[in-house]
């Protein structure tokens, strides 16, 4: 089995090869969106304290994508390393990160949990909770917190069932979680009257299920790479390469929260609580309309990285550019649905008539230059797949970092209304990352596919 397995990564068409890791990989990525995405359409449509309830559970995003983010420090560094390492055939150094990352996360987890019950509170008013929203935020939180370390086990460790080519497998442990989020969300928030409380409960519970199913997977005798007892320590020759690659999808991610805390900082100043309710609509709009983008960019990577360690660099090749083209494509159709359709879109969050307004006409600013989102998302997880750590942390960097933190603050001092201002701080980033994005990836690809005995 695994040798078919790892023949079929260095061998198979790469169309039909990505089509088939990349299908329920995408699968994968939008039902994880589901975790906290069908809390906020249930708790949005909770009578009479619905618009204020899914404001404070917004409040709540920033915390849960810097949580998350740190499964990417650990395993999204290590996965693409156990793929090299894999194309090589020393699949011995492949299982010690593993081992590494597994045991990484799980402390993670504890160590996060302990944070938030020191200054949660804290926290939740930093991020943009006001006196209408912090009960239904720190309702939400206090209970979400508990299952940090089942989110981190199953989001981390899932990265190396997909990076083995156990796209089934991994599709299946969010699936597991998403499917047992959907049904008890109406049960908890509705029947049973625990409203924010059981929304953040059948979440955490959800996850303790995809947790538990990547374990088994990892354990038993089916994977290729496996977690064994004597890999369970953190070794700095093995552990560090994986976070210095590591660094850059954290940075990805964990400036999301950041982003989301100055995004809020200033549609709370600007905009009042109306806004603050748009924006975490539009960023559940983003979510579902990035992870599609990502769940194909992770498809690739299997065949990226192992045919990159294997040196099979013409199957680098055409594996980037099918990325390259299908990516294209699917950015101009969700740039479409967003110009074309905000209202049904915002419709599903929030049955409160005036937020809908405000923020269908926000969402057609926020999402404007949607349709160049492809070019960045394969040209930049193409040079983490590579293992190439340090253009991807500046790519990272300079789209949320350099360039979007700034214009927040910096566009409404000269555009009015300073709120849509606000909003106009998105697509501007993203136009100005997506041309520097391009212009280093396609000066540097083929010196870097070609680059052989590549130091890893």
């Amino acid at each position: 089995m695994e040798q078919d397995k790892q023949l079929t990564l260095g061998t198979a068409p790469v169309g039909k090869l990505l089509l088939k890791l990349a299908i329920p990989t995408i699968t994968a990525q939008l039902v994880s969106v589901l975790y906290n995405m069908v809390d906020r359409v249930f708790i949005g449509h909770i009578p009479g304290v619905g618009a204020n309830a899914l404001t404070g559970v917004g409040v709540c995003l920033p915390i849960i994508v810097i949580a998350a983010s740190f499964a990417a420090l650990t395993a999204a560094g290590g996965a693409p390393r156990a793929s090299i390492f894999m194309g090589k055939n020393e699949n011995d150094t492949a299982e010690k990160i593993l081992g590494n990352c597994a045991l990484a996360v799980t402390l993670m987890g504890l160590i996060i949990t302990a944070v938030f019950f020191i200054w949660g509170r804290d926290l939740l008013w930093l991020f943009g909770a006001s006196e209408n929203t912090f009960d239904y935020a720190w309702d939400y939180m206090r209970i979400y917190a508990f299952g940090t370390v089942f989110v981190l086990i199953s989001l981390g460790l899932n990265t190396f069932i997909t990076a083995q080519g156990f796209t089934i497998i991994s599709m299946l442990s969010v699936l597991i979680g998403g499917v047992a989020n959907i049904a008890l969300d109406p049960v908890f928030i509705f029947a049973f009257g625990w409203g924010v409380k059981g929304a953040a409960l059948a979440t955490i519970v959800s996850q303790a299920l995809s947790a538990a199913w990547v374990l088994k997977f990892l354990c038993g005798k089916k994977t290729i790479l496996r977690i064994k007892k004597s890999n369970l320590k953190l070794d700095r020759k093995i552990y560090l390469p994986c976070l210095a690659l590591g660094l850059a999808p954290f940075v990805m991610q964990s400036t999301e929260g950041l982003i989301t805390i100055c995004f809020n900082y200033s549609l709370l100043k600007y905009g009042g609580d109306i806004a603050v309710g748009a924006m975490t609509i539009l960023t559940s709009v983003m979510q579902l309309s990035m992870l599609p983008l990502t769940g194909l960019a992770q498809g690739a990577q299997p065949i990226i990285s192992f045919n990159f360690g294997a040196g099979n660099y013409d199957r680098v090749r055409k594996a980037f550019f099918v990325l390259f083209k299908v990516s294209i494509v699917y950015g101009i159709y969700v740039w479409a649905m967003s110009v074309f359709i905000p209202d049904i879109l915002v419709s599903v969050f929030t049955s409160d008539i005036a937020l809908q307004g405000y923020a269908a006409s926000a969402l057609r600013i926020y999402m404007a230059t949607s349709l160049v989102f492809g070019i960045q998302v394969s040209c930049q997880q193409t040079f983490l797949a590579l293992g190439n750590a340090k253009t991807s942390l500046f790519l990272a960097a300079l789209r949320k970092l350099i360039l979007l933190i700034p214009l927040i603050f910096i566009l409404p001092q000269f555009m009015a209304p300073q709120d849509i201002a606000v909003f106009t701080a998105e697509p501007v980033a993203d136009l100005l990352a997506v041309t520097a994005t391009s212009i280093l990836f396609f000066k540097f690809f083929k010196k870097t596919i070609y680059k052989s005995n590549t130091a890893i």
